[in-house]
């Protein structure tokens, strides 16, 4: 008897816990869309409890930013299986927005490149400058031209420091990844010391230089700020832009050097002069850009 009096009681207090949370219309809400028997919702009122705030928290939110709930951009969803009820957490509106939105870098390989150039795009470019405007032009020219599969050189930016070369860019190779095009933006001194230093891991060394080399769009980040020697010169350089070369994909460089300042660059390998080499690379990029300046306001100081 006194079993059964501890049991009676139990489902008393589960009816009671119950109809106190039915008070909230939140919780209501989510029970009256559970196709199961009341005696079964009892059993998980406290979890039902904390779906229902977190319906709450979803149903007065403006932004991911925002959120309340346990894990950031979910909400805590019962539903009904062989009559018990499981939990599991479904992505709110803010998140599938924000997970749509940046899908595009997927189509992006971006080494050692900061947080802002994965975020560069049109709608952010400073238009405040008429020095600018060149380069805009011409990258507006580009992405409508590569879309419609017209013949298109890549483009060789030099500039002073600072004048947004990388942005303007990877705002172009953003936009084109939106349209699922992929491409690759590499910072070209630490790609060569990454390189350097997986010599011993043949694997790695070959999937890091072939995708280089294969990818549809690149963009070799700071070129003349390298180490300069042989190898990085004529062995991955060389060997990236004549690849390229060979296969017309499209190749953009950005440099504080002018071409004719680069190929200077390109002839002192190790205190030895090669004049015939330097120039030969030179000629790779002549084929694969045209070169425009960028003397513009320098927006890091």
């Amino acid at each position: 008897m006194e079993k059964l009096g501890v049991k009676k009681n139990n489902t008393n207090l589960l009816k009671t816990n119950y109809a106190s949370a039915l008070t909230d219309i939140y919780f209501k809400q989510i029970t009256d869309n559970l196709d199961v028997d009341q005696t079964v919702k009892m059993k998980y009122t406290s979890r039902l409890k904390e779906a229902s705030l977190e319906l709450k928290n979803c149903s007065n939110c403006s932004s991911l930013l925002a959120c309340k709930n346990a894990l950031a951009g979910f909400i805590l969803t019962p539903k009904v299986s062989n009559n018990a009820i499981t939990f599991s957490y479904q992505k709110c509106k803010y998140k599938e927005e924000c997970e749509k939105i940046n899908k595009y870098k997927n189509n992006v390989y971006y080494f050692e490149m900061p947080t802002l150039i994965k975020n560069a795009s049109f709608k952010n470019i400073y238009k405040d400058d008429l020095k600018r405007l060149e380069i805009i032009k011409k990258i507006k020219s580009f992405y409508d031209d590569y879309r419609e599969n017209k013949d298109c050189k890549g483009i060789y930016l030099t500039g002073n420091f600072g004048s947004g070369k990388s942005y303007l860019i990877a705002a172009l190779f953003n936009e084109l990844a939106k349209q699922n095009y992929q491409s690759a933006i590499i910072y070209f001194p630490e790609f060569l010391r990454s390189l350097k230093a997986s010599f011993n891991t043949s694997s790695l060394y070959e999937e890091k230089f072939d995708y280089i080399k294969k990818v549809p769009l690149l963009l070799i980040d700071d070129i003349g700020a390298e180490k300069l020697t042989d190898w990085a010169r004529d062995e991955i350089l060389g060997s990236i832009l004549q690849y390229r070369m060979d296969f017309n994909l499209k190749t953009f460089f950005t440099s504080n050097l002018t071409i004719e300042e680069l190929e200077n660059h390109l002839q002192f390998t190790n205190g030895v002069i090669d004049k015939v080499k330097a120039r030969r690379i030179i000629e790779r990029i002549k084929y694969l850009s045209c070169e425009i300046t960028l003397v513009s306001v320098n927006r890091r100081s």
